[in-house]
């Protein structure tokens, strides 16, 4: 959930007249003026709304409201002429609002406050509730609008745009929750399964936490993190030596190492019980650093409940926010061929916007449309994942081999290294700056980085096909198999699937036997049984762990080779896990964490392999 600060735009006429420096001229569009509200909520407390109206536009006009924890003051320029100028060209009020307890709302920040439990309470309050008498309050003041709501927001914006479907307001017609994050501890921000997400939840933990009015850097005290995550030692150490047990959400981490009703009760997916009755645009991009698991959980959930059709899916092949910003053709050094970005706004969100809200055009947006990367192009289905999709198996053989053929050895075949706590490998290259370094960071673009600067570590395994000698085409979900053993009594397991470039490459010769990731993610093994109950590995014992590596639509063209690499520590982003079995890792102390050799086995009784869901060419 990185900052992503909202561009919002309001027609209304509230408040004091707009002074001259409270105007927004959008390109090829209308010249937008400011206003400014406190808009109550059902206990009382006023939240600071931001409201931006069109010159000149005949109405009534609809509402389009987005809502932050990272402040709107100077939102209006950068939002109404980036991210949301083909809305604003068509005219809209656009409502900016902070959430309470931020900036210049009322009330108590919580982090991603839980849904209420009462909603018979009249004074019990949730975001959707905020949601609510937000959009009860804008239909009924602000001036010339025809009674309809739409609602859209990237990362934290998109949870709070997911939340408002809890309890929709009549007049809310229209929903895009994007790279909304769903579930805390299974996939996204904070954890993925069940590993802590540490570089990430410490930094964000500080950024929203520190102090209500700003987003606050932590200040480290040098330029590569890798290195002072690693002298910070066990997880302990952040209490003691920097947060002093002042950040509730860090606090939480801490208190909470298991996915028990704190991060049940959080989760968003459960509540989305209702039959879809706002039309949805759910949006992910493939290689989000933050919130893929979210979107695609929630666009998951909710059509389950949708027989009137409301409920779609756009993934591209973008980073954490891609698609609101910049053209959208290049990602990380990756050329896509078209500028995916500027199609998302112009082609997809705009006319959906323009069709709930205004009666504009027509409903063409197909169930699920999807970026199918290597082909480059749009590919739509009737459902996500497809239904054509078959699942083929890709097995680990001897000498770093990667076949569909199942393993023929019956006893002891095996590949072995050693996961030493005390020289994790790194999730990027380094120096890794802080996760918001302000000049540049490497982490928005490091799901793509060329996996080669890890290849030939002894505590990274490596398995790939031969050249290809026809495309493999993989649309839906992605889930390896790893049978495992370890010395020790708790292990991770990080599985990554690559695209292996051929050696030439005239599109571009750099990129000449490039590592591309196209889907990974890590596994805590405790969790093997249960995320609720963890329990220690058995030494020595060969167990089954299944590792959700998410979905994609991706084309690995002839003549590439495809890989899978496997590895046990990833760090700063993962912490490091003891690999000595402790209730709370939390709690662990320096003396836990050792160093234990895991084997990834590949016989007929334990074949380890990767399920590819394959589509015809």
């Amino acid at each position: 959930m990185r900052p992503y600060i909202p561009v919002l735009l309001l027609a209304l006429g509230v408040a004091s007249p707009p002074s001259l420096d409270a105007q927004v001229q959008v390109d090829s569009g209308p010249t937008y003026d400011r206003t400014n509200a406190m808009i109550p909520m059902r206990d009382g407390v006023r939240l600071n709304t931001d409201l931006w109206t069109p010159q000149g536009m005949t109405g009534p006009l609809p509402i389009i409201l987005l809502r932050t924890p990272y402040g709107v003051s100077d939102a209006g320029q950068p939002m109404l002429t980036g991210y949301l100028k083909h809305l604003a060209r068509d005219g809209y009020v656009f409502a900016f609002q902070d959430i309470r307890g931020r900036f210049k709302s009322e009330g108590q920040f919580v982090m991603q406050r839980m849904p209420r439990t009462n909603r018979l309470d009249p004074k019990a309050i949730d975001e959707a509730s905020d949601a609510y008498d937000t959009m009860d309050w804008l239909v009924k003041n602000v001036a010339n609008n025809n009674g309809r709501v739409g609602m859209l927001g990237v990362s934290y914006d998109g949870w709070l745009t997911a939340m408002a479907l809890l309890d929709p307001h009549p007049s809310f017609k229209a929903a895009s929750p994007q790279a909304s994050p769903a579930d805390m501890f299974l996939g996204d921000d904070f954890h993925h399964n069940g590993a802590f997400r540490l570089s990430y939840g410490f930094e964000y933990a500080a950024l929203l936490e520190s102090s209500d009015t700003a987003n606050t850097q932590f200040a480290f005290d040098r330029y590569d993190t890798y290195e002072w995550y690693l002298k910070l030692g066990p997880l302990g150490n952040a209490n003691d030596r920097y947060f002093h047990g002042k950040l509730p959400t860090w606090n939480d981490f801490v208190a909470h190492p298991n996915y028990d009703s704190l991060w049940q009760r959080q989760r968003i997916t459960p509540y989305l019980v209702t039959d879809v009755s706002v039309p949805t645009l759910n949006v992910a991009g493939w290689w989000d650093q933050e919130d893929f698991y979210g979107p695609v959980a929630i666009y998951w959930q909710m059509e389950q409940r949708d027989p009137g059709h409301r409920n779609f899916l756009v993934v591209g092949p973008w980073n954490h926010g891609g698609w609101a910003g910049g053209v959208g053709r290049t990602l990380g050094g990756i050329d896509f061929d078209s500028a995916t970005a500027l199609q998302f706004r112009e082609r997809i969100q705009a006319p959906f916007f323009a069709y709930y809200l205004k009666d504009h055009g027509t409903q063409s947006q197909p169930e699920a449309l999807v970026w199918e990367s290597g082909a480059n192009r749009w590919r739509s289905f009737d459902q996500w994942p497809p239904r054509e999709a078959s699942a083929r198996k890709l097995y680990f053989h001897s000498g770093g081999r990667l076949s569909f053929d199942p393993p023929t050895d019956s006893v002891g075949a095996f590949d072995q290294y050693v996961s030493d706590p005390a020289h994790p490998v790194p999730y990027r290259n380094r120096p890794i700056e802080p996760t918001y370094f302000p000049r540049g960071s490497g982490w928005y673009t490091w799901l793509l980085q060329d996996q080669r600067f890890v290849q030939g570590r002894p505590d990274v395994l490596s398995w790939v096909t031969d050249p290809l000698d026809s495309d493999v085409v993989v649309a839906g979900d992605i889930v390896a198999h790893l049978f495992a053993s370890t010395t020790g009594s708790d292990a991770d397991w990080v599985v990554k699937l690559i695209d292996v470039y051929p050696e030439v490459y005239p599109k571009n010769y750099k990129q000449g036997g490039y590592q591309l990731m196209v889907a990974n993610d890590v596994f805590r093994g405790r969790f093997r049984t249960s995320f609720e109950r963890p329990s220690a590995l058995v030494p020595n014992q060969v167990a089954e762990f299944a590792v959700d590596i998410h979905s994609q639509d991706y084309r690995f063209l002839a003549g590439h080779r495809i890989m899978v690499q496997v590895q046990s520590t990833w760090f700063p982003i993962i912490d490091r896990n003891p690999q000595t079995y402790v209730p709370n890792i939390f709690e662990a102390k320096a003396s836990d964490f050792r160093a234990q050799t895991h084997r990834v086995w590949r016989t007929k009784r334990s074949p380890s392999h990767i399920v590819l869901p394959v589509v015809p060419n």
